[in-house]
């Protein structure tokens, strides 16, 4: 639909949507009021043009459009993983034909299938030819694990095949969008996931990406829509985001993370402030201002590299137009961000409460379902986001109401401290964290949930370089654990060239028991006797890493519940007295304490199943002495 600009002055309509700022104007948004209607300010400039309000290129520019007009084909090499796999499904939802291939199946390509993908395991150039070789793709489109010495990057090549790096294309698909680029070292998984939930459900018709399922979403790690805003988790792997143009650029926060890419810490700043240099024209920063060692922000990326100074706090809390033509928007738990929490709090949800403050005046009281408080910060961050989105401070305020509501409606990410199960006592929760700061956080949050609970950590170093650069710290950020079981690494992309193993790591923790246990399926058996000890005992166990740790939890659980059936039907022929049980099966119905779940339902007092097996097993041991004896 096309709207004149001149047509643009505080008209009041009755269907609720959203817009943020239109390149070439003044902010010029539209914002859901408590009289449920919408207020809509005149742009200062091109007050004679004409301006699509709903995107008029939802692809990518020159021969993305192309590809469109003529149903184009797209192959995605390495589309098993969270990257491309999101670019792949939105490409399908855009009315692209999809393909790709990787070396091993995941759980992303099964959407992707579902969805009408034709997938592919291995690489080969044939993949890439179809209708007996008559057609070929119109784009390739690798992930940065993909070596440049691929085979079908190297057929594509020599056929003709434009191929695109994943940031590339990232650059390429955004460009004509109102792009809000999520980024930073932690934390922009769920906070660009909570943004795009809560703009999504004030009405707003955005499209989004981001590198986590996210179950609210109802398409894995993607919406579709036909409106301008485009919300994006921008990662620093590979430079991928300074191939972005942002219109606002939200940093969570800077940290030595991706070692075998940036050699320390002054390099990954280095690469952020890159990236504050892509920001549009106009365009505006929000960034964590805390500068402590609890809450590691951005604030740092203020500094002046040539004055070694750092920029007025009280300059930007006026969010002032700075000398790099984008305004700056703090946020954080220190009370000099322009935008801060206090009081923090758990809640009946299992999340946290808080009061939220302006400048130091109160705004509101926020509660959250998701717990710690680096969801707090990420809370932050997207409050803080959708005010310089809405440009005017007012119509934020009026609309704070909504924003309360949906932020408590957000129920979170996946594998970001997710429930897993319990087995009666046990609670199992499984992390993504990877990194000390993010395994820190994660064991702070449940040392504040369950005070009082035994915690068992089972960490998954990731990458080799990782391990061996960040060894020490993992330690200490472990010791905080009642108990640790440490696997062997989960390679990814890499060989061991540092010559280091979990082992090394197990070794380094001083304080809590600590023991390395390579294999997955030992560390599965290992928790089942742990478990088994007193399944009544309070416990939580917390599988944490970025590969394939995330199973482990889910098979414990599984064997639990598949020994919990088969002991069912014993215990309900047991108390019925027709049949009669050995030592043996008398221990494994013991070990998952089936014996308290068949008391519950039978109405029967503790302990009586207990002495039934006693009184029954006492007989076969009498007649296993009498024929020993015999």
């Amino acid at each position: 639909m096309e709207l004149p600009a001149a047509k643009f002055p505080a008209i009041r309509c009755r269907n609720p949507q959203y817009m943020s700022p239109i390149a070439g104007h003044k902010l010029c948004q539209i914002a859901k009021c408590k009289s449920s209607y919408i207020w809509t300010n005149v742009p200062s400039q091109q007050r004679n043009s004409h301006r699509k309000i709903s995107v008029s290129a939802n692809f990518p520019k020159g021969f993305g459009s192309e590809i469109r007009k003529k149903n184009g084909w797209i192959h995605f090499i390495g589309v098993g993983g969270s990257g491309l796999s999101a670019l792949a499904m939105l490409a399908l939802k855009q009315g692209y034909e999809v393909s790709g291939s990787d070396i091993v199946w995941s759980s992303y390509m099964d959407a992707l299938k579902e969805a009408g993908a034709h997938l592919y395991i291995g690489h080969s150039e044939l993949s890439l030819r179809k209708y007996n070789f008559s057609s070929s793709p119109d784009a390739i489109v690798f992930s940065s694990a993909i070596r440049p010495d691929n085979v079908e990057i190297l057929y594509a090549k020599s056929v003709g095949i434009p191929v695109y790096k994943r940031g590339k294309w990232l650059g390429m698909l955004t460009e004509d969008y109102n792009l809000t680029a999520v980024s930073g070292s932690h934390g922009k998984s769920t906070t660009a996931s909570m943004l795009a939930y809560v703009l999504k459900s004030m009405g707003d018709d955005l499209t989004a990406v981001v590198g986590a399922q996210v179950p609210q979403f109802g398409e894995g790690n993607v919406i579709h829509g036909n409106g301008y805003n485009f919300v994006l988790e921008a990662d620093e792997y590979d430079a991928c985001f300074l191939e972005l143009s942002p219109h606002v650029a939200v940093v969570t926060n800077v940290d030595w993370e991706h070692v075998d890419i940036f050699q320390d810490e002054e390099a990954v700043e280095t690469g952020f402030r890159k990236f504050l240099g892509k920001i549009r024209n106009g365009g505006h920063l929000v960034l964590c201002g805390d500068r402590n060692e609890q809450n590691h922000g951005a604030y740092t990326l203020l500094y002046d590299p040539k004055q070694s100074s750092i920029s007025d706090h009280m300059e930007l809390h006026d969010a002032q137009l700075l000398s790099n033509n984008y305004r700056v928007t703090t946020y954080g738990m220190s009370n000099y961000n322009e935008w801060h929490a206090s009081s923090v709090c758990f809640n009946s949800h299992g999340g946290s409460d808080y009061k939220l403050y302006h400048k130091g005046h109160y705004v509101a009281e926020i509660s959250l379902r998701i717990p710690g408080v680096h969801n707090v910060l990420n809370s932050l961050a997207v409050v803080a986001t959708m005010s310089s989105i809405f440009g005017d401070e007012r119509q934020f305020y009026e609309s704070i109401d909504d924003v309360k509501f949906h932020l408590n409606k957000f129920k979170g990410v996946c594998r970001r401290f997710e429930m897993i199960g319990a087995i009666h006592g046990c609670h199992i929760f499984d992390d993504y964290a990877h990194h000390p700061t993010e395994v820190r956080a994660v064991i702070q949050t449940a040392r504040q949930m369950f005070p009082s609970e035994e915690l068992l950590v089972v960490f998954q170093p990731h990458t080799y370089s990782r391990l061996a650069a960040l060894k020490s710290e993992f330690a200490s950020a472990l010791i905080h654990a009642n108990q640790v079981f440490i696997t062997e690494i989960y390679a990814a992309r890499e060989t061991n060239f540092c010559n280091i193993s979990g082992r090394d790591l197990a070794m380094s923790i001083i304080g809590p028991p600590c023991e390395f246990i390579p294999c997955l399926d030992d560390v599965v058996d290992k928790l089942a006797q742990r478990v088994s000890i007193d399944p009544r005992l309070p416990l939580v166990i917390l599988t944490l890493g970025a590969g394939d740790i995330t199973n482990v939890g889910r098979k414990l659980m599984q064997n639990y519940l598949h020994l919990n059936m088969m002991t069912n039907d014993k215990l309900m022929r047991l108390m019925m007295g027709k049949e009669r049980f050995g030592p043996k099966v008398v221990t494994q119905i013991n070990d998952v304490d089936t014996c308290t779940v068949m008391q519950a339902k039978l109405g029967l007092p503790k302990g009586t199943i207990s002495l039934k097996l006693d009184a029954r097993h006492q007989p076969m041991e009498e007649e296993k002495e009498k024929n020993q004896k015999a």
